[in-house]
């Protein structure tokens, strides 16, 4: 059995003082979206006290599905580095960068090169593996779980948080699930931008949600996780055997009793039995004000078997 952990969306703060030069740009918005919003609901030590109770779960791979930080200043990109380090190495945690990673144009590159241990297939070459898309979808395979990492981060126009996978992307998505399951492994892709139909507002979309839904369709999956919406959600896309499982997160670092659900995070218990595979869910984190992390939801998804 592998024990996997899913968070997302930490946004690390305290945003560093931008210089102005920098702030010629759409990281303005995004600044004083800190300021104004999030500054307020990302608070406190919820983050520090969600990795703690992970972590006294323990499980086998944590899975980060992006939005490490707010405005991709490189102080910010640096010290997600430095957070990621505290969470594990880069044997026990995979991330895939979100639309906050890749902020303004050249944003995603820096991310990618300082956090490239989190990102690339295994056995890869580190140095050969910085050049942006090329390095996606990575695998990544842990007893019989593979994890399949896609990029979705793109810098987008002001007012603009949209993701795109890109025809190449998804050409090389649909051989590697292929190759994967031809093995008969749990195939787990991790996915900022959710893929699903009418998974968020136009503005905030997965451009080309539908040719990652073909892709699926067609190759299969055993379950998707994804972040970017700041919610807990459940949702399903067609498999080539049936529903395939898409699981969402809310943001690592929200405070309870605001807007958007406190933060969480969730505990997979893959394993197979008498040839089929059992996925186990648990959801842990803060529900109101001033109250521990518990148990929120615990149960078995329905995974598909051809």
């Amino acid at each position: 059995m592998l024990k996997l952990s899913h968070l997302s969306d930490p946004h690390l703060g305290p945003l560093p003082d931008p210089k102005l030069l920098q702030l010629f740009s759409k990281r303005i918005l995004g600044y004083l979206n800190w300021k104004r919003n999030r500054s307020s609901s990302m608070t406190g030590n919820h983050l520090e006290r969600l990795v703690s109770d992970m972590k006294a779960h323990a499980p086998d791979h944590i899975a980060v599905t992006g939005d490490l930080v707010n405005i991709a200043l490189p102080l910010e990109i640096i010290g997600a580095r430095t957070w990621l380090e505290e969470l594990g190495d880069g044997e026990h945690v995979s991330v895939v960068p979100g639309n906050h990673d890749a902020y303004v144009p050249g944003a995603l590159k820096k991310a990618r090169s300082e956090w490239l241990d989190y990102m690339v297939s295994d056995g890869s070459d580190a140095a050969s593996s910085k050049d942006g898309e090329a390095g996606f979808p990575y695998v990544r395979i842990r007893e019989n779980v593979a994890l399949v990492g896609v990029s979705t981060a793109r810098a987008t126009a002001p007012w603009f948080a949209t993701g795109r996978v890109g025809s190449t992307q998804a050409k090389r998505l649909r051989s590697v699930l292929e190759d994967l399951g031809r093995r008969e492994l749990f195939r787990v892709i991790l996915i900022h931008h959710p893929p699903f139909h009418k998974a968020t507002h136009w503005h905030k979309r997965l451009s080309d949600a539908s040719r990652v839904r073909a892709v699926i369709k067609q190759a299969g999956a055993e379950l998707v996780l994804h972040g970017h919406t700041h919610i807990d959600s459940r949702a399903e896309i067609d498999g080539p055997c049936g529903p395939v499982p898409v699981i969402g997160v809310p943001s690592a670092t929200s405070a309870p009793g605001g807007k958007k659900p406190g933060a969480r995070y969730n505990l997979f218990s893959i394993s197979r039995q008498n040839g089929h595979w059992q996925c186990d869910l648990e959801e842990r984190g803060f529900t109101e004000k001033d109250e521990p992390i518990s148990t929120i939801v615990q149960g078995s998804l329905s995974i598909p078997a051809c």
